[in-house]
């Protein structure tokens, strides 16, 4: 998170820069949003998108991370020849440095940003500081304009992660939830067998021991994905069938074979579970071009489906009407 790591910056070692990009013209590595925190001693979090453009403001932001005052400096980058990059198009990179003396503000936003996404109404100051304004109106649509250093501009924090309940702590649930410690993902990892998970769980990961496990598709949130690999196929079932009759949910997959599948769908007929709801379920799960049976190569195609999956709903997401 950037405003807990400027925090983090500060406490430790004094100060902290902060390098964002705030407009793009033409193609550009990465997006508007995209940010890195710069620790003195050129330690730094995030990217820009690399390259020579990286290179160069990380310079610039170390340098002004020696300077006296706490600052901050717009510059446009053409990403053409001088660079290095054939791009073709422009980025605007905004640089700030902060202090001490900001830390009451920066805790603010990294509570906000704890909290999840948010959005702040910014500007410029005639001290030449970036003032933020948390907004209430909700974060969509936000995104800096034309004129934004000079005027308001709005930007957006935090990061919206896709809900995913993970049954199961076996050999192929831990390698998944290792593959998902560094991804826009919130993991619910349950399980009835308490002794089953590690002693330490990655930081966007929950353990939960329960013998209720349909309870919990029951309560998931909408659009929650499902992933379904428990040490008994009966479990399995049952809470595959919990899921596919919840249609708000999003991806429903179930670790095994074709023949577990078919299993699956004979009995879920009987139990009045419709063919269209019976279509959404996953099984096997993953990519079908990766072959392999460890737990680790099986969690790398998994997780590569879930990442497709998430860029569908969120492409379905931004195209229908409010």
């Amino acid at each position: 998170m950037v405003w807990r790591r400027i925090r983090k910056s500060i406490e430790q070692h004094g100060r902290a820069a902060l390098v964002s990009v705030i407009g793009v013209e033409g193609s550009a590595p990465r997006e508007v949003g995209a940010r890195m925190v710069v620790e003195p001693g050129a330690g730094f979090l995030g990217t820009i998108g690399g390259g020579c453009l990286e290179y160069e403001t990380l310079a610039l932001a170390e340098a002004a991370l020696a300077a006296e005052a706490p600052s901050a400096a717009v510059r446009v980058w053409p990403l053409g020849p001088n660079l290095g990059q054939c791009c073709g198009g422009s980025v605007t990179i905004l640089t700030e440095i902060f202090d001490a003396g900001d830390l009451e503000d920066i805790r603010r936003l990294a509570a906000a940003e704890q909290a999840g996404p948010f959005v702040t109404i910014s500007r410029m100051t005639e001290h030449g500081r970036i003032v933020r304004e948390i907004s209430h109106a909700g974060v969509g649509g936000a995104a800096a304009g034309k004129g934004f250093i000079r005027q308001p501009f709005v930007e957006q924090f935090g990061e919206t992660r896709t809900t995913v309940l993970l049954f199961g702590a076996g050999h192929v649930g831990r390698a998944l939830v290792l593959a998902l410690s560094q991804l826009p993902f919130s993991v619910r990892w349950i399980d009835s067998r308490a002794d089953q998970f590690p002693k330490y769980a990655p930081a966007n990961v929950i353990t939960i021991r329960t013998d209720g496990p349909e309870r919990e598709v029951e309560a998931a949130p909408a659009g929650a994905f499902i992933l379904i690999m428990t040490h008994s196929h009966p479990l399995d079932y049952s809470i595959a069938a919990a899921a596919l009759r919840r249609p708000d949910l999003g991806f429903v997959g179930l670790i095994g074979s074709a023949t577990k599948r078919a299993r699956f769908a004979s009995q879920a007929a009987k139990l009045g579970i419709g063919a269209p709801q019976i279509a959404r379920l996953i099984c096997p799960i993953g990519l079908p071009d990766i072959k392999g049976k460890e737990p680790g190569i099986i969690a790398a195609g998994v997780v590569a489906q879930l990442l497709i999956e998430r860029e569908r709903a969120n492409r379905e997401t931004q195209a229908t009407p409010p």
